[in-house]
């Protein structure tokens, strides 16, 4: 269990400090730039332009796509302990990456070595205690688990997660402007859905409506064609 979590601990920090190759510049994950176009974080990522979904289109584009890692045979120790990535974007600005890891990979791992592992990448982390105006948690925060570590300035924001639900570790990195932006076009969003509701359901109606007469029509004319009494 020791030499585990001694190789989880090596293989975290190796990962995490490839963003440190890009000198002080904290505001990323990997070679992940928040503030990145979509088309050049998928293609990054290695994923296809299909596999992206729009969220929302008003009052401001929302898009994200998914990254999982993929199957390698071989020793499992070397794999990378990164299992998926959600990358979002607010109008087509990388503006949140939610980074799950293996728990294969962070088995036995303690708060404090996960901690020093991403430090060693975005510096200290900002002291318990230490009050930061934040809104108030999104619905990914809150499915996220217990937030044990936060880093981060104006620029961008990375906080640890556990969770008890199959003993999860996740990373949380936001650009707070961005992230800001996004939760509130998310908003104004979902009342532009709820006062367009009553006329979508009406044209949805009218549509069934329309297919039902059409297919009935059809059924009508070969019916008519064939019918011998």
């Amino acid at each position: 269990m020791i030499r585990l979590r001694a190789l989880g601990v090596v293989a975290l920090a190796c990962v995490l400090s490839a963003a440190a190759l890009h000198g002080q510049d904290r505001s990323r994950y990997r070679d992940y730039q928040l503030g990145g176009g979509l088309s050049a974080i998928s293609t990054l990522a290695g994923v296809p332009a299909s596999e992206v979904r729009t969220l929302h289109s008003r009052p401001a584009t929302m898009q994200e796509f998914q990254w999982q890692r993929p199957y390698t045979a071989g020793d499992a120790a070397q794999a990378d302990p990164v299992k998926q990535i959600v990358f979002s974007f607010y109008n087509d600005q990388l503006s949140r990456m939610v980074v799950d890891y293996d728990r294969d990979r962070t088995a036995g791992m303690t708060d404090a070595d996960l901690i020093d592992a991403i430090s060693a990448t975005y510096g200290p982390r900002v002291k318990p205690g230490v009050r930061i105006a934040r809104a108030a948690p999104s619905q990914v925060e809150q499915e996220s688990g217990t937030p044990v570590a936060r880093w981060g300035d104006a620029d961008y924001s990375v906080v640890l997660y556990r969770s008890t639900f199959a003993a999860a570790v996740r990373v949380i990195v936001t650009s707070p402007r961005l992230e800001a932006l996004a939760r509130t076009a998310e908003t104004r969003s979902a009342r532009i859905d709820e006062r367009e509701a009553p006329q979508r359901e009406i044209a949805r109606q009218k549509k069934d409506a329309d297919d039902a007469k059409t297919a009935q029509e059809k059924a009508r004319l070969a019916n008519k064609a064939a019918f011998r009494p």
